[in-house]
């Protein structure tokens, strides 16, 4: 057997005797006393769980024929811990309900002195609110409205622009139409200025023939 192992096991022993003596205390007292001694079973019960981790590694590094032994008492040792365990969990249970009764108790009468002016405070937020509706709700409309002259000036300047555009265009087809008037008148002008070209050409010619004949005739005499 190791001594150790052994070492171990009366510390967990005498560990696990005392956290049964105080779980049966704890049954019995309340309030503040109670809660002090769930700690001091809680932080017992941490110490017996490193006492059976350290029971467990020795125990392994042992030869076989000892090791058995040694597991199979270990198993009882954390059997008698799970069962402080769920003691413990039972107490501290038990303890938080009442914990929980106690306050809802004491805060029943605060909650009751202050449901009026918790509704005074909620009506006069929804008023506000209501009123904080309704001025956004004149101010949309206000806006809706100049946005809808603005929208109609707009419409106006619209057709005024398509209007002019229009009248452009109509007075672009005129020009177009004097343009094509002033470009015929102009072909007819330099139509006749060439006619009449030819014509001045064909009467100096018949006037130097007659002048040359006239000197002949003359000269010839």
């Amino acid at each position: 057997m190791s001594e150790v192992f052994e070492g171990y096991e009366r510390q967990y022993c005498e560990l696990s005797a005392n956290l049964s003596k105080k779980c049966t205390a704890a049954s019995l007292l309340d309030g503040e006393q109670k809660r002090q001694k769930i700690s001091e079973i809680k932080a017992g019960l941490d110490d017996a769980e490193s006492l059976i981790r350290k029971m467990d590694l020795e125990a392994r590094s042992l030869q076989p024929n000892v090791k058995a032994v040694l597991l199979a008492k270990l198993r009882e040792y954390k059997s008698d811990l799970n069962n402080l365990k769920s003691e413990h969990k039972r107490i501290a249970s038990a303890n938080s309900n009442q914990a929980a009764r106690d306050e809802l108790l004491e805060s029943g009468m605060a909650d009751a002195m202050s449901v009026s002016a918790n509704q005074r405070g909620r009506l006069m937020m929804s008023t506000e609110r209501l009123n904080q509706s309704s001025d956004r709700i004149k101010e949309s409309r206000r806006t809706m409205l100049e946005t809808e002259e603005l929208g109609v000036s707009i419409l106006q300047d619209l057709h005024q622009q398509r209007q002019s555009l229009l009248h452009a265009n109509d007075t672009l087809h005129g020009v177009d139409d004097n343009i094509s008037k002033s470009k015929k008148i102009l072909t007819n002008i330099s139509r006749r200025m060439s006619r009449n070209k030819w014509i001045v050409g064909s009467i100096i010619v018949v006037l130097i023939v007659a002048i040359a004949l006239i000197l002949y005739f003359k000269l010839s005499k």
